[in-house]
């Protein structure tokens, strides 16, 4: 017989009582806005998104910090992990998929990209860099996004790697599938290293 633990004794039983200080409500059914989804569709293709998979990254590296712990692995080992010697670790992967975060909120929205110093050496850095992303994506109103789909955007300007895109390709066939391509890899780092994750840890709130 299979018995189904409610939801809020999960959360009520979560192994680690401060994943709650970091965690953002997402943009599920209980706040989706029909209107604003029509009437700011770049808005609500963006942010919501990152927020789900910050939130989620924010969970998963809670529970390698939680599995380092208990098998007496020093944290260094998963944070300096890769899956290829020819890959960045688990620590710039999440970096990274912070910058995409901030970096596509940013330029859809109009406002100077916020500049981040790589200075994370631990998980509670790694938990700090997502927090201050997500705040920064959550102080942009979906109004900021109108107009974006044509608006141009300009990557690496000045160098020989310029490229110029309008915003909805920038989101839909740059932005999004960077932000996940690093989002993925650093679940996928933490699976290879024995650390306890399923599909539900990757999706995270919906």
């Amino acid at each position: 017989m299979t018995i189904i633990r409610p939801l809020f004794l999960e959360k009520m039983h979560a192994p680690a009582a401060r994943r709650a200080a970091y965690l953002r409500p997402p943009y599920n059914h209980a706040t989706f806005n029909r209107k604003e989804c029509m009437d700011h569709p770049m808005y609500t293709t963006s942010v919501p998104v990152f927020k789900q998979m910050l939130n989620s990254l924010h969970a998963i590296l809670t529970k390698a910090e939680e599995h380092a712990t208990a098998k007496k692995i020093d944290a260094t080992v998963f944070l300096q992990a890769r899956l290829s010697p020819d890959m960045f670790p688990l620590l710039r992967q999440v970096q990274i998929a912070a910058d995409f975060a901030k970096g596509v909120s940013a330029r859809l929205a109009g406002v100077a990209v916020p500049e981040y110093e790589d200075s994370e050496i631990s998980f509670a850095d790694l938990h700090a860099r997502l927090a201050k992303t997500l705040t920064f994506i959550e102080s942009l109103n979906a109004a900021q996004f109108d107009g974006s789909e044509t608006r141009e955007i300009v990557l690496r300007p000045g160098t020989p790697k310029e490229k110029k895109m309008l915003g909805q390709a920038y989101l839909v066939s740059y932005g999004l599938p960077q932000f996940f391509f690093h989002v993925t890899t650093a679940y996928a780092i933490l699976r290879h290293n024995a650390v306890e994750l399923g599909k539900r840890d990757f999706m995270g709130e919906y």
